[in-house]
């Protein structure tokens, strides 16, 4: 048994909640996951500290194949009311219009998703707002102690804490950093209006590896115009301080390419900043207790997996482990252990950091493999400016010629 530090736990005890599975944390993973053990008749108790999430500065896109997960899943009727769809992205590499992707994109601001989703739970589970103060987890019977005294025995129980870290501590598993400060994610709203933005939505890569820029990312979030950037930075950098005091000046040095036509960048929101580290976890093959999403392993927003990554993990412990576990006794560190080795998982995770680590060495490195690499990509995006102005400078000489 381990109490969490810092929070007194009063001597009178509820009577224990009985349940299937109990999830500690209501983002993403747990509130998607809660919802459908729910609609397939498990018994689940869903517990946060908080009934509305706070204002967060997280993943604010999705691309259509995340989607077409929520979609398999059943959530998509959820999702949609929640999310603002766009298509016709116009994409600028090395300085000059690349390409218009006519795909779909699905835009939303992460604390107005997640409380979204908690307002969507199905009736036969409701959200339990307490501060889990107590964990005790073995083979057979998993028993949560909340602040207000209330006690949850579940048979199994998962994490999906995100980059929280008490409860991990408590249960006595470890995060290890694979890559620290790996990048710097950056949001802020801009000034210009969806109807007076010449883009319905824009991404425009960095030019040179000096600048540490990955892309800039414009797109609709209901009525306001909303900007990510990714870069390849620490929050104490001195570009960092010099972009959050004036982040219009340095984003139209940076790409006047695009600047005009997104209101010369005019900002009217605080810079957020988030910093992001790669991490994974030790310690966490024991009895009776599932660690999922953020909570297991985080991954770069960069290549924008982070999303598709969680919901695998949902959708294979929904659909494929949790029923196997359920249907016999115990709940052993072996039996747990069929999910971290699920191929699918596994695949999924490995995917999302090789991809995560590519992108910011493609981006940054200056060895000579990796100069060789942009030269390389960099000829062929020329080529294909190139031919895209020939294709659209042909018709118009053909009537010239004969």
């Amino acid at each position: 048994m381990t109490s969490i530090e810092g929070v007194d736990i009063p001597l009178a005890e509820a009577p224990p909640a009985e349940v299937d599975v109990a999830i500690i944390g209501a983002g993403m993973a747990g509130t998607t996951l809660a919802t459908l053990l729910g609609n397939a008749g498990r018994k689940v108790a869903l517990i946060d500290p908080h009934r509305v999430h706070h204002d967060e500065f997280r993943a604010e896109k999705i691309g259509a194949n995340q989607m077409r997960l929520f979609e398999k899943l059943g959530l998509d009727k959820m999702v949609m009311p929640l999310v603002t769809p766009f298509t016709d992205v116009d994409v600028f590499r090395l300085g000059q219009f690349f390409a218009r992707e006519k795909k779909w994109e699905y835009a939303f601001s992460y604390g107005a998703l997640i409380n979204g989703l908690r307002d969507a739970l199905p009736p036969q589970v409701p959200l339990t707002v307490g501060k889990v103060t107590e964990v005790s987890t073995g083979p057979d019977r998993q028993r949560l102690v909340l602040a207000d005294g209330t006690v949850i025995n579940a048979r199994l129980l998962v994490v999906a804490t995100g980059y929280s870290e008490l409860v991990r501590r408590a249960i006595g598993v470890e995060r290890i950093e694979l890559s620290k400060a790996h990048s710097l994610s950056m949001g802020f709203d801009l000034a210009v209006a969806p109807r007076d933005c010449a883009y319905r939505a824009v991404t425009c890569y960095g030019k040179r590896a000096s600048d540490r820029v990955a892309y800039l990312t414009v797109f609709p979030i209901g009525d306001r115009m909303r900007a990510n950037m990714f870069v390849y930075r620490t929050v104490a950098d001195q570009w960092t301080r010099d972009f959050r005091a004036d982040p219009q000046k340095m984003l139209c040095e940076l790409m006047p390419e695009i600047s005009a036509q997104c209101g010369n960048f005019e900002v009217a929101s605080p810079v957020e900043v988030r910093q992001v580290n790669l991490t994974t976890t030790q310690g966490h093959r024991r009895d009776g207790v599932v660690f999922i999403g953020d909570a297991f392993v985080t991954t770069c927003p960069t290549p924008g997996v982070g999303i598709g990554r969680v919901m695998i993990d949902v959708d294979q412990l929904h659909s494929v482990h949790i029923p196997r576990w359920l249907e016999t006794p115990g709940m052993a560190a072996d039996k747990i252990g069929a999910f971290y080795d699920d191929p699918v998982k596994v695949a999924s995770d490995e995917e999302g950091m090789r991809v995560s680590i590519y992108a910011k060495r493609i981006t940054t490195e200056t060895g000579l493999e990796w100069r060789a690499r942009r030269l390389r990509n960099n000829t062929a995006r020329r080529l294909m400016i190139i031919g895209r102005k020939v294709r659209h400078l042909g018709p118009r000489r053909a009537p010239g010629m004969a």
